[in-house]
């Protein structure tokens, strides 16, 4: 599983400009069911996307195709969690084999 941190940066100013993108980048993640979450920082710092079920490198690749990343409103900062044990619930939290 990763976080997806999404802090504004420097040209945070242009985010109204590429806003439909990005939603439209998030809409694409969860349609294609790599995304599970998504949601704001607080206080206003930007975004959070919680994703599985790729490898490292394709998330690093689909994060820097988001419009936000790409026209520098947001600096984009992966973690990965190697998840082994939810609450109930959640297992689809847990990691894939070779995710």
């Amino acid at each position: 599983m990763f976080v997806v941190l999404l802090t504004l940066a420097e040209k945070r100013a242009e985010a109204p400009r590429w806003m439909a993108a990005h939603k439209a980048w998030l809409q694409q993640g969860f349609d294609d069911g790599v995304f599970l979450a998504s949601g704001d920082l607080a206080p206003q710092a930007g975004g959070a996307v919680v994703a599985r079920g790729l490898a490292r490198a394709a998330i690093e690749a689909r994060v820097a195709a988001d419009p936000f990343v790409q026209h520098g409103v947001v600096r984009a900062e992966i973690v990965q969690i190697r998840t082994t044990r939810t609450a109930a619930g959640l297992q689809a939290l847990l990691d894939e084999a070779g995710a």
